[in-house]
């Protein structure tokens, strides 16, 4: 659906009510453009290219991108390189933080067992090498365990009643030297052992039917001889890093003094490719880097790929507050990028902290618009690198897809999920509503209500404690 000309007013952008909102945008500025829908779009959005996002999360997705492992600081040379050949300046921003390294193995082996089995680790699993008789221990509690000697034996012990470290804890404690612990329930664990105790043995979770395949063996008088390997587990300080591509304003003359923030995570979860969560994210914010290198802008850009977002989103925590004051004032947008590329998840909607429109939001609702004929809807949504923005004052949105795909923090987030036209879609709205504000002589489109979307937000999951 074209409309041929465009009629756009800034009133007051304090009227969105985010705290800290800069005084130069308070006063009412009116400004008529009579010029055809997409004139100055195309600058943008004719040279984005899919196929350059696509190959990115490619390279990207090889492998985890687990903070403060190897494998991350190799994607963040990928990323700093590939600014670089933009002919960006790059700053690295390294920060540290108490956290858990998750195994890069983990190999489970029962002697006299035909069946398939595929063991996931707890957060805080420790490394180890043990094997010793497989016995079951019910649910691990203290009185079940008090008459039972598991001395250089593994425990095979259900999920239910107590936490997976009490389960841990109380097996070692009668000399278990491992742990399996499996499911309740149908699926996966997802779980956590809580935080890290030096007295944990090596312990792995299996699903409902593998353990009751172990359960039904040994009740049926088998005996059987378990060995456990976990590598690479860790508990201690890492450093991970924030990546900083900026852009300066074209004309220093015509400068407006304020900075627009693009941004993603380039970090995943342990065993996940991350090909959507969140390489698509960086690879977008790489692309549009790519993109406005040599356009002319009035507004400085910085293009930030963030690391640890899985951790607690500590890498853009830490560069908000490590933001001067006079630059959190002049920081007038946050547009978050976190999975926006699978060909499974829902349609695109946008996420403010607080539910209600911003800058950011009727930027991209406007462009959208322009775009595909109706405005993004949005809703409200948190847990993602958007939120230190938000808190410090700063107008910020996440663009994500709603509901998530079914493999979300799985290994089968993978390129082979990934769609073309939706990377395609995305980069054109976000570099739309971006250049919208950064080109010259704009001051972004008039506040309006907008349609609400119930979106499916409840898509981060916790991990499990019992």
């Amino acid at each position: 659906m074209k409309k041929p000309f465009l009629s756009i007013a800034l009133a007051s952008i304090l009227a969105f009510g985010a705290t800290g909102t800069q005084a130069a945008l308070a006063k009412p500025i009116e400004v008529m453009q009579n010029q055809p829908v997409k004139v100055f779009d195309h600058k943008v959005i004719k040279k984005i290219n899919a196929e350059n996002i696509f190959n990115n999360i490619d390279y990207l997705s090889k492998t985890p991108r687990v903070a403060g492992t190897e494998a991350e600081n190799l994607a963040v040379k990928y990323i700093k390189d590939q600014f670089e050949s933009y002919g960006y300046e790059v700053d690295i921003q390294p920060f540290t933080f108490y956290g858990y390294t998750p195994p890069h193995t983990i190999d489970l082996d029962v002697a006299g067992y035909n069946g398939e089995l595929n063991p996931t680790s707890f957060t805080y699993s420790v490394s180890g090498n043990v094997s010793g008789e497989l016995v079951y221990a019910g649910l691990g509690k203290k009185e079940e365990l008090a008459n039972q000697n598991l001395t250089g034996k593994i425990a095979l012990i259900k999920r239910g009643d107590i936490s997976f470290g009490e389960k841990v804890l109380n097996a070692a404690e009668k000399g278990a030297v491992g742990v399996i612990i499996f499911n309740n329930t149908s699926g996966a664990v997802n779980g956590t052992l809580g935080e890290a105790n030096d007295k944990y043995v090596p312990a792995v979770a299996l699903t409902k039917s593998e353990g009751d395949a172990l359960l039904a063996q040994l009740n049926g008088g088998k005996t059987l001889q378990a060995s456990l390997k976990i590598e690479g587990a860790r508990a201690g300080e890492s450093t991970s890093h924030n990546v900083i591509a900026t852009k300066k304003p074209t004309n220093k003359k015509k400068d407006t003094n304020k900075i627009i923030v693009v941004g993603s995570h380039h970090d995943s979860v342990a065993g996940a490719p991350g090909a959507n969560d969140d390489a698509s994210g960086t690879a977008t914010t790489l692309e549009l880097a790519r993109v406005f290198k040599d356009v002319p802008t009035d507004t400085e850009i910085r293009f930030i790929t963030f690391g640890a977002e899985e951790l607690g989103l500590l890498g853009s925590n830490y560069y908000v507050k490590n933001l001067s004051e006079d630059e959190k004032e002049r920081t007038i947008a946050n547009f978050n990028l976190d999975m926006v590329g699978s060909k499974d998840a829902g349609d695109l909607v946008l996420l403010t902290l607080d539910g209600k429109p911003n800058l950011v939001t009727e930027l991209s609702q406007a462009s959208s618009t322009r775009l595909n004929g109706s405005p993004t809807p949005y809703d409200q949504g948190g847990r993602s690198d958007h939120v230190p923005f938000a808190e410090a004052g700063i107008p910020a949105a996440l663009f994500i897809h709603s509901p998530t795909e079914p493999w979300y923090h799985t290994p089968e987030d993978s390129i082979d999920k990934i769609s073309k036209e939706k990377l395609q879609d995305v980069a054109e709205i976000v570099g739309a509503a971006v250049y919208d504000l950064a080109r010259f002589d704009n001051m972004g489109p008039k506040p309006k209500k907008a349609p609400k979307v119930k979106a499916d937000i409840d898509q981060y999951h916790e991990k499990d404690v019992r």
